[in-house]
């Protein structure tokens, strides 16, 4: 952190992120729970209330890095099989950054989802080549330009889909992120046409004045 002082100095909106970031409950909160950040908060909240994680599932998580999220698949799938009196699961992260190793999951470092060898390196991994769930904390890397960022977002989001066709268990699930802007309802439409209920979710560990949001997509129609 005082490293990060030192060369936040240049501006005061630089200052006054640093400033919250550091008294971020959930900052807190995932340095004392040992998540490598904040995101896994967003995921917690998610599953506490839609029990989209269960032992035995198979998870992708997408956008991995640094972690966090497949931190909290491991825990909820049972994927170190902890639990004997329940099924063990497996969880398979992927991203273009390098993801430091994490016990009970697989990791695909460096690598892009949309490169047609990941795919069949995804399907060779995951057990019987399928996943119970998909998650998507992917975002690219930020312009600055709010409705170009939103739209390089829901393309990522769109691109995922497709794949989620030769990847995804019938009645499986899918939890993507999106940024608020004009492609959203195109996007909600998409998933509408491929699972039965579709719904926006904004947790509460998602920053207030953030346009970030997800949907939570569940029973997909795939055979």
């Amino acid at each position: 952190v005082h490293t990060t002082v030192r060369f936040l100095r240049k501006t005061g909106t630089e200052q006054r992120w640093l400033e919250r970031h550091l008294k971020d409950p959930f900052v807190k909160a995932s340095k004392q729970q040992h998540y490598r950040c904040r995101s896994a908060f967003k995921l917690l909240e998610i599953d506490d209330k839609f029990c989209v994680l269960r032992p035995g599932l198979s998870v992708l998580d997408c956008g991995a890095a640094p972690g966090a999220w497949s931190q909290v698949a491991v825990e909820r799938v049972n994927a170190l099989g902890t639990d004997p009196a329940v099924p063990t699961g497996f969880v398979l992260g992927i991203d273009l950054l390098r993801i430091s190793p994490l016990e009970g999951a697989v990791f695909l470092s460096e690598t892009d989802i949309a490169d047609p060898s990941a795919l069949r390196t995804i399907q060779s991994l995951l057990p019987l080549g399928k996943a119970d769930v998909i998650l998507s904390d992917m975002a690219p890397n930020a312009t600055g330009i709010k409705e170009l960022d939103h739209q390089k977002l829901v393309s990522l989001c769109l691109g995922l889909l497709n794949i989620s066709q030769s990847i995804l268990k019938p009645k499986g699930t899918m939890l993507c992120k999106f940024w608020d802007g004009s492609e959203a309802r195109l996007l909600q439409n998409r998933l509408k046409e491929q699972f039965q209920d579709v719904r926006t979710v904004k947790p509460q560990a998602s920053r207030k004045d953030s346009a970030e949001s997800y949907y939570l997509a569940r029973l997909y129609r795939g055979r």
